[in-house]
C-alpha cells in the first residue's frame, strides 16, 4: 500500500477457502496523511482508452486517461461545450483529449450526443474489468447560487435520472437541452447509472457547469481504485460492506 495511506474498517477480505474475515487494513475509503504524496494506483496498469467513432453527422477521436492529472485538448466547434469538457476534465483529474468534427451547420444536437456516446464508450473501456474500484460515487457541489447533485454507479446496469430547468433556450451558444441528451448518451454507453439534479439555481451557465463538474467529481470517486492504496493482485479480494 501507499506509503502514508491508512484505512478504517469497513472491508471484508476473502480467506483462501472462500469465506470471509475481518480486515483491520482495509477501508471504503483511502484516508490519506495530509503530507502524503499523490496516491494514484499501480503505475503497471494503463486505464486509458481511445475511441473513434465516424457517422454521416460526426467524426470524433476521444483518449481518456482516468489516472490523470487534468489536461484537456478540446475542439468540438461548439465553445461552450469545450468549456464543460474542459471543468470536466480538470476537476475529475482525467487527461481528456476529444476532437470533433460534426454538422454544426445544422445544429449542435449530433455533436454533443455523439461526444457523450464517445466519451461513455472510452470510460468503459478504460475501466476495463473494473476490478477493484469503489464503484459508487457523489457529489453535491455549489457555484454560486446553484447547487447540483450527481450520484452515479457503475455496477454495469444503465439508467439516467434527470432533474433541471433552465431560463433560457441556449447557453453560449449550446442547446441547454442537450445537456440532458449528453450525460443520457454517456450513462448508456459507459454502462453506469446516473443520477443528474439541479436542487436550486437562477443562473443557467452556473447550472449547467455545476452539473459537468459535479460528474466529474462523482465519476473520480467511484473509479478511485482501492489498489491505489495496495497491490493491484490483492484488489479482488476485497469486497465492500
Amino acid at each position: 500500500r501507499h506509503p502514508g495511506a491508512v484505512f478504517p474498517p469497513f472491508v471484508r477480505r476473502r480467506n483462501a477457502a472462500g469465506g470471509r474475515t475481518f480486515d483491520q487494513i482495509c477501508g471504503l475509503f483511502c484516508f490519506r496523511h495530509p503530507l502524503a504524496g499523490p496516491c494514484k494506483g499501480d503505475a503497471t496498469v494503463s486505464r486509458t482508452a481511445t475511441v473513434t467513432r465516424k457517422t454521416r453527422e460526426t467524426n470524433i477521436t476521444v483518449t481518456l486517461d482516468l489516472d490523470g492529472s487534468g489536461k484537456a485538448d478540446l475542439h468540438t466547434g461548439i465553445g461552450f461545450f469545450d468549456h464543460m469538457l474542459d471543468g470536466f476534465a480538470r476537476h475529475g483529474l482525467f487527461d481528456l483529449t476529444l476532437h470533433c468534427d460534426g454538422d454544426l451547420n445544422v445544429d449542435c444536437h449530433h455533436t454533443i450526443e455523439d461526444c457523450g456516446i464517445a466519451l461513455g464508450t472510452a470510460i468503459r473501456e478504460a475501466l476495463g474489468d473494473k476490478a477493484g474500484i469503489v464503484r459508487y460515487g457523489s457529489c453535491m457541489l455549489p457555484m454560486d447560487e446553484t447547487l447540483a447533485l450527481c450520484a452515479v454507479d457503475l455496477g454495469g446496469r444503465p439508467y439516467f435520472v434527470y432533474d433541471a430547468s433552465f431560463a433560457g433556450q441556449s447557453c453560449g451558444g449550446m442547446d441547454v437541452q442537450m445537456a440532458r441528451e449528453f450525460f443520457y448518451a454517456v450513462s448508456y454507453s459507459a454502462m453506469m447509472n446516473l443520477h443528474l439534479k439541479v436542487l436550486y439555481g437562477e443562473n443557467d451557465h452556473h447550472k449547467l457547469e455545476a452539473m459537468y463538474k459535479a460528474f466529474a467529481k462523482a465519476l473520480s470517486a467511484m473509479t478511485t481504485a482501492l489498489w491505489a492504496c495496495f497491490p493491484r493482485k490483492e484488489a479482488s479480494n476485497y469486497l465492500l460492506i
